[in-house]
């Protein structure tokens, strides 16, 4: 799903590579596939919150391929905040999702544990292969998410043949970055992660995993079981459910989710005016999209923008007044301006590295259906159920029909040797639906689960609710874990991230100073910002 990758700027494993990785059983100080990374050579960082934060940075040197360890090698960038306390607990490596988002400034996370209790750990924050500062850097258009592009819902043969030409030709243009596409599996990030542990001089890691990154930790403790340590796993992909289905799962989800929206819009009608009732609100912004999809603002934001500008909503409830901002200044004002800044934080111009790597990882840790029929069959089924993104997340995806690289088979994730985990779900995640936590929480007998009821936002721990912040704290700083209990249900409950209360005043008006936990949850994932 598109927003994995950066929603809250606005607001996914070859059997080829399977015999390099280590057994089980192999030796915890071992190198990975018989490759004994370099030392990392540490010196000041680029970017100024990371400099502020008294980070240093480097590059992990891997082999492109751990088939042929003396090969091309890649570079993976790093970074690192040492740890403050006397009592040293290890490294702590971290991951935003994505696939394809960058980690490397998130060594800072730390500070956003209660009680100090990340004080004791080296924030470890990388950018996975082909990402970001990591070198060489993955992209293959960067003009494909340029303005008013054609309207995602193929109502007519001609606006599929349209959509299709337009998926291949940018599966075409990945071409051009080679060999890498074939090594940038989840497999290989897991086999990278293995690296960054031996060059780090470490027995085990720690991890903290969000989103697509929960599925890089479940890959990675099924392979390496004896070298994870603590585990922290928020907002989890069904690792049944790679990737096709999981992407028509989430379409349902986003649904539900967007009308959760409306009606806290309906909610506020007296601040932002946009209908009294769910279904009002619902009707009007589905009059919008396809207004625009006749006639784009200013040229500039057409249906399919202003459908991508509103599915932060369905993330997360830390941009609502934003958005709800955005909805009446167009429907109220015709202001497009701010509907478009909103749209290019998520979509950098000219910048598609975010999803030519998620497309180069979803795309090849397993092989997609080749039929159109039965996407379309698929997408249009669901479409008739949730019309909000479905189109929008089959034609994302669509490159994979014709990627450029092979498909390989996804690694059958079991925990049965990995020790304690916590896994954190709200139960309305739209973009890892709870399900998935149920399911990993089975295929990880030690693991405990903490739940938000009536939570819809993605991922979302350490955002100042301090029912899930002090388990986290809990547990990296003791091991303990909520008392699992029995059944196919969470071990613990908390309330959600709680959504925003806008000034009852007039909508120009700043809102009030936001609560303590929406605070915290605009500071973290103004860091975390690669979802």
């Amino acid at each position: 799903m598109k927003k994995i990758l950066a929603v809250l700027a606005a607001v996914g494993v070859a059997a080829g590579t399977m015999a390099a990785a280590p057994a089980a059983t192999a030796a915890q100080g071992a190198a990975t596939a018989g490759y004994t990374p370099p030392s990392i050579s540490w010196g000041p960082c680029q970017t100024t919150s990371l400099k502020n934060a008294g980070a240093e940075c480097g590059f992990l040197v891997v082999p492109m391929d751990y088939a042929k360890p003396s090969g091309t090698k890649v570079q993976v960038a790093v970074s690192r905040i040492k740890h403050k306390s006397a009592q040293y607990q290890g490294v702590m490596l971290v991951n935003p999702g994505g696939p394809g988002g960058s980690g490397l400034g998130l060594s800072v996370l730390g500070q956003y544990v209660p009680d100090g209790a990340g004080e004791s750990y080296d924030w470890i924050g990388f950018d996975p292969r082909g990402v970001g500062s990591s070198k060489p850097v993955v992209t293959c258009d960067g003009g494909y998410f340029s303005y008013d592009r054609p309207p995602y819902v193929p109502s007519t043969p001609q606006l599929e043949r349209t959509w299709l030409a337009k998926a291949k030709g940018y599966a075409e243009a990945c071409a051009k970055n080679g060999a890498i596409l074939d090594h940038i599996k989840t497999i290989d990030v897991a086999q990278d992660m293995d690296s960054l542990r031996v060059a780090l001089g470490e027995k085990q890691i720690n991890y903290y995993g969000f989103s697509y990154g929960t599925y890089l930790g479940q890959v990675y403790s099924t392979l390496y079981p004896m070298n994870v340590r603590r585990m922290v796993l928020d907002g989890n992909v069904d690792p049944g459910k790679v990737w096709y289905q999981a992407n028509l799962d989430q379409d349902v989800a986003f649904d539900r989710n967007i009308k959760i929206y409306f009606g806290w819009l309906a909610e506020y009608d007296d601040v932002y005016h946009l209908g009294k009732t769910e279904a009002t609100v619902e009707k009007l912004w589905y009059d919008q999209q396809n207004k625009l999809d006749r006639s784009a603002a200013g040229g500039v934001i057409g249906g399919d923008e202003w459908t991508d500008v509103f599915l932060g909503a369905g993330y997360y409830v830390f941009g609502w007044e934003d958005l709800a901002k955005a909805f009446d200044g167009w429907v109220h004002r015709g202001d497009w301006q701010t509907l478009k800044s909103l749209y290019d934080r998520s979509n950098p111009p000219g910048d598609d590295n975010g999803y030519a790597v998620y497309s180069a990882v979803q795309c090849t840790d397993v092989k997609w259906p080749t039929s159109w029929n039965r996407w379309r069959l698929d997408n249009w089924t669901t479409f008739f159920r949730a019309p909000f993104e479905t189109w929008g997340n089959a034609w994302f995806n669509a490159p994979c029909r014709d990627w450029p690289a092979k498909a390989g088979k996804p690694v059958k994730v079991g925990g049965g040797k990995v020790g304690g985990v916590l896994l954190i779900s709200e139960e309305l995640d739209a973009a890892t639906p709870y399900a998935g936590s149920l399911a990993v929480r089975k295929l990880f007998p030690k693991s405990s689960l903490i739940s938000a009821p009536g939570g819809t936002t993605h991922a979302g721990s350490l955002s100042g609710v301090a029912c899930v912040d002090d388990k986290v704290a809990d547990y990296l700083a003791t091991g303990a874990l909520p008392k699992r209990t029995s059944g196919n249900h969470s071990d613990a409950q908390c309330d959600p991230v709680p959504p925003p209360v806008p000034a009852a005043a007039d909508a120009q008006q700043k809102s009030e100073a936001p609560a303590p936990a929406q605070a915290q949850a605009q500071a973290k994932t103004g860091a975390l910002s690669h979802f």
